[in-house]
């Protein structure tokens, strides 16, 4: 009896672990969308989450370790919320349909997740830890896209997406929905 009250303590206590883990790693997520990888410090994350300092150290020693993290969280996320966008498309229309829409809601002004990647890109550029993040972002949006397009034309479709939402994000002007359509669509020759 003793054993199985021992064992759902420790199950709880695994659970409770885990949940301050997550809690940290999405406050980092929030943090940098605020203030910027260069800013983002233990104190900010654990004022984010609601923790004591010493935890978050407790979980990540070093600040990278918790960027690392997040930033890899945030991409499968992202990389697996792409695919399932375009998983119920069954034609390359529909596909387009879907890839416009991305690209036209990450251009949206306090778009979170675009300023969280736009940060995780310029931590990658510097440094290649942070670098293999985006490969494999990278290769499961490619994969995604291959279901309705041939390799070359992902190889140019992929950077048009991201080309196009940094270039939403950073303009003074309303996106124009018409004109991403047609640079999708002259991309993929539709």
């Amino acid at each position: 009896m003793a054993e199985q009250s021992q064992a759902r303590e420790d199950g709880k206590s695994g659970a409770v672990k885990r949940s301050k883990r997550a809690r940290i790693i999405s406050a980092c997520l929030t943090v940098v969308a605020e203030y910027g990888v260069a800013a983002t410090t233990h104190r900010k994350i654990a004022a984010e989450a609601g923790v004591p300092l010493g935890l978050t150290t407790y979980y990540f020693a070093q600040l990278h370790d918790v960027l690392y993290e997040a930033f890899s969280q945030f991409a499968q996320d992202s990389s697996d919320a792409f695919a399932e966008s375009l998983r119920v498309c069954e034609t390359p229309d529909a596909a387009i349909s879907v890839i416009v829409a991305c690209i036209l809601a990450g251009q949206e002004e306090g778009n979170e997740a675009s300023v969280i990647t736009h940060e995780l890109y310029t931590l990658a550029s510097r440094e290649e830890r942070f670098r293999n993040i985006t490969q494999q972002w990278m290769c499961g949006n490619r994969t995604a896209l291959r279901r309705f397009f041939d390799a070359d034309t992902v190889r140019m479709l992929d950077p048009l997406i991201e080309g196009l939402i940094i270039h939403g994000l950073l303009s003074v002007n309303d996106p124009d929905p018409d004109l991403v359509e047609r640079a999708v669509r002259r991309i993929v020759g539709r």
